[in-house]
C-alpha cells in the first residue's frame, strides 16, 4: 500500500550559508577518513520499527516527480515497520547549526542534501565540528561502490556522497547566445538577464559564488560580483525559486543551474533550445550531495539503513531519473533520456575540504557585506 507522504517545514533562517562543495579524496591512502566502527557500533538487536526524520530541501520533496517520494516507498519496504518523515527547514543546515550554537535540541535523523563547504561551516562553528557523527562504513552497504572521485574527504568521516552535479549557466537559445567567459557575462548584451542564488542559503548559489573564487581570485571575484549586481543580476534565495519559479516562467532567459537540464528538457519533451548549457571558461563547478546522520539521532539504525537504500542500484538509477543529477556509483543503468544527453564540463573544478577549511564563513560574510544588501529585496 502506498504511504502518505508527510513534509514538515521548519521556520528558522539565518544569514549563514545552507551550501557548498566537495573535495575529491579517497578512502584509500595517507587521506583516508576515519571509519568509525569503533565509536558507532551495530547493536546485538537493530531498531527497525520507529520513525525515522530526515532533513532534506525542497526540490527532493517537492515538485513534479520528486526523488524523495520514491525513496520513500523503497525504504519503507526494505523496513515495512518504519516509517519516513521528510522535514525542510528554511534556513538548511544553518537552522541546525543555530540549534547547536545554542545547546538546542536536533529532533532529526539523517541530513541529506548537504556539501563540503557546509562540513568546514560546522568545524568552524561548532566546537570539535559536534553536529554529524562519525559513520561506521561497516555498517552501510554499497559504501565501497562509490567512484573515489566524489568522496568529501572529510578528516571526520562524517559524509557519503549521494549523487552529483555540474553547476552551470543554463539559456534560452531563442533569446540570447549563451556567454563563454565569466568576463563575458557582465557584456551590456547579458544585462538583467540572469537568474542566480544566494550563496548563503543555496547549494547551486554557493558552487557558482566559490567558482567565481577558484576562477579569478578572491579580490577580482568580489569586484566581479559587485559589477555582476550592477548588470542587473537577479539573486532568489533557493534553486527552485529561480529555476522553477522564474526561468520556467520565462521571467529571464538565463539561470544559474545543472549541465543535467537538457536531460529535464528531454524528459518534459519541452523545448529543448530553451535548455541550453554554457560552461564558463569550459569549466564546470562540481557539486557532489552528501547524507550523514545525527549526532542526537535517535533511530541510528534505521539511519544506517536509510544510507544503505539509497546506495543500491535502483535507488541510484531513480536519483539520476528523478533528481537529474549524476550517480555516484559507475555502470548505473539511466534511462533514455539521461544518457548522451545531461552534458559534463570538459573541465570540472571544484574546491575541496582543505582548501575551504577556515574560509567559506569569510567569504560569505564579505559578499554580505559587499552585495547582499543590494540583492535582499529579489529574496
Amino acid at each position: 500500500m502506498k504511504r502518505r507522504t508527510v513534509v514538515r517545514a521548519l521556520g528558522g533562517v539565518g544569514t549563514g550559508a545552507t551550501a557548498g562543495l566537495a573535495g575529491c579524496l579517497t578512502r584509500n591512502g595517507d587521506d583516508e577518513p576515519p571509519n568509525g566502527d569503533d565509536g558507532d557500533p551495530e547493536p546485538d538487536e537493530p531498531r527497525y520499527d520507529s520513525t525515522l526524520r530526515v532533513a532534506t530541501y525542497r526540490s527532493m520533496v517537492e515538485g513534479p516527480n520528486p526523488a524523495g517520494e520514491w525513496l520513500e516507498e523503497a525504504f519503507t519496504e526494505e523496513f515495512p515497520d518504519a516509517e519516513l518523515e521528510w522535514v525542510v527547514p528554511n534556513g538548511g543546515v544553518d537552522h541546525y547549526i543555530r540549534r547547536s550554537e545554542y545547546s538546542g535540541q536536533i529532533d532529526v535523523d539523517v541530513l541529506f542534501g548537504f556539501t563540503v563547504g557546509d562540513l568546514t561551516r560546522i568545524d568552524e562553528r561548532i566546537e570539535e565540528g559536534r553536529l554529524l557523527r562519525e559513520l561506521n562504513l561497516e555498517r552501510v552497504e554499497g559504501v565501497d561502490e562509490i567512484q573515489d572521485e566524489y568522496e568529501f574527504g572529510d578528516p571526520h568521516g562524517r559524509a557519503l556522497p549521494f549523487d552529483t552535479g555540474f553547476v552551470n549557466l543554463v539559456y534560452d537559445g531563442n533569446e540570447l547566445e549563451g556567454p563563454e567567459t565569466f568576463d563575458e557575462l557582465l557584456d551590456g548584451e547579458y544585462e538583467e538577464t540572469l537568474l542566480a542564488q544566494d550563496p548563503r542559503t543555496s547549494n547551486p548559489g554557493q558552487a557558482f559564488f566559490l567558482w567565481t573564487i577558484d576562477a579569478m581570485g578572491e579580490s577580482e571575484a568580489f569586484e566581479w560580483w559587485e559589477d555582476l549586481v550592477d548588470a542587473g543580476v537577479d539573486v532568489r534565495r533557493s534553486w527552485s525559486d529561480s529555476y522553477v519559479d522564474g526561468y520556467l516562467e520565462e521571467e529571464r532567459p538565463m539561470v544559474v543551474s545543472y549541465s543535467t537540464d537538457p536531460a529535464f528538457a528531454a524528459r518534459e519533451a519541452d523545448d529543448t533550445t530553451r535548455h541550453q548549457v554554457a560552461f564558463l571558461d569550459d569549466e564546470g563547478y562540481a557539486l557532489p550531495e552528501g547524507m550523514g546522520i545525527f549526532e542526537e539521532a535517535t533511530e541510528p539504525d534505521l539511519a544506517y539503513g536509510f544510507l544503505s537504500t539509497i546506495l543500491t542500484e535502483e535507488a541510484q538509477s531513480e536519483l539520476a531519473h528523478r533528481n537529474l543529477q549524476f550517480p555516484v556509483i559507475d555502470g548505473i543503468d539511466t534511462d533514455s533520456a539521461f544518457d548522451g544527453i545531461a552534458r559534463e564540463p570538459s573541465d570540472p573544478v571544484a574546491l575541496g575540504y582543505d582548501d575551504l577549511e577556515g574560509t567559506v564563513t569569510d567569504w560569505l560574510e564579505e559578499w554580505d557585506d559587499r552585495v547582499g544588501d543590494d540583492v535582499l529585496e529579489n529574496e
